[in-house]
């Protein structure tokens, strides 16, 4: 493990690596075992790349891969990336893409079962999965990512609406294509591997949590240096038992970032008294990260 991290400049870099392989194994088994032999297209730049490469046999005679299919139509993309969003993001993007690619070429197409639904279903919880754990660990499976962040920081729009206007053309292309029942299978894929995704990627949910303490400046230095969020504070605050005072801090945190507070939490005041209320809506500002 010590060769690894000698081969980048910070260990986060040879985390996010690995981060980018699970991805790239688990999208190719997606692509390669269920969807491609299932006649099954998958959400975003991957559903694309499919579209084209079986458009590219059927009318033209020459077979493209779907891995260089991907790997081709991401290129506009990481420079929009490049502009628009970061160099950083674009950077593992482009690695999370070029692994996958790889990794879809080196793993033969092999049907696993003849029935579409059963290559819909785990090849949706495949990719689902794929997805989430990626988003997880802050990267992206690029594509329509790029797209999806622009026209969010543009628009104000969130990704989750434009990524199924997408998904929606995905699916009447398929269906006007290749035929309706392609489409159909495809939006059953589509919608598991939303659901597997939101299972395993919980970023999006949020938190509230007051914390009762005595040592308040402590405290909130701490948090804020793990986590970028905004502080209450509420001085003077009586308890019922003792009549002592004390401080209440309220702020609101994604379950991602939960462990996170537990590690501020124990360095600054072990024995302060936090209160934690699960998926709680937020109505203004709450910032969040674009990965």
């Amino acid at each position: 493990m010590s060769r690894v991290f000698k081969v980048f400049p910070h260990p986060d870099y040879a985390t996010k690596f690995s981060f980018a392989m699970v991805y790239a194994i688990l999208a190719s088994v997606a692509v390669q075992l269920f969807y491609s032999p299932g006649n099954i297209y998958s959400s975003g730049i991957t559903g694309i790349a499919q579209i084209f490469s079986t458009l590219s046999e059927r009318l033209f005679g020459l077979y493209i891969p779907v891995s260089m299919m991907l790997l081709f139509l991401n290129l506009p993309l990481f420079i929009l990336g490049w502009r628009k969003i970061g160099h950083k993001f674009t950077i593992f993007t482009g690695i999370t893409v070029v692994l996958t690619s790889v990794t879809m070429q080196l793993i033969p197409i092999e049907k696993i079962s003849d029935d579409p639904i059963i290559c819909a279903i785990f090849g949706g919880a495949t990719m689902g999965a794929g997805i989430g754990y990626a988003l997880k660990n802050g990267l992206s499976s690029g594509g329509l990512d790029f797209v999806s962040i622009a026209i969010r920081k543009k628009t104000g729009k969130s990704i989750g609406s434009i990524s199924i206007l997408f998904n929606f053309v995905i699916l009447i292309a398929a269906g006007i294509l290749f035929g309706w029942q392609a489409a159909l299978y495809s939006a059953l894929a589509i919608f598991v591997c939303g659901k597997v995704t939101d299972a395993v990627f919980t970023q999006q949910k949020k938190m509230q949590v007051i914390i009762i303490t005595r040592h308040p400046d402590d405290v909130i230095n701490q948090i804020q240096d793990e986590i970028r969020r905004g502080i209450t504070i509420i001085n003077e605050a009586e308890g019922a038992y003792r009549h002592d005072r004390q401080t209440v801090l309220i702020t609101v945190v994604t379950r991602f970032e939960l462990p996170s507070l537990r590690q501020a939490m124990k360095k600054a005041d072990p024995k302060a008294f936090v209160s934690i209320a699960d998926n709680v809506q937020i109505l203004g500002r709450f910032y969040e990260d674009d990965f």
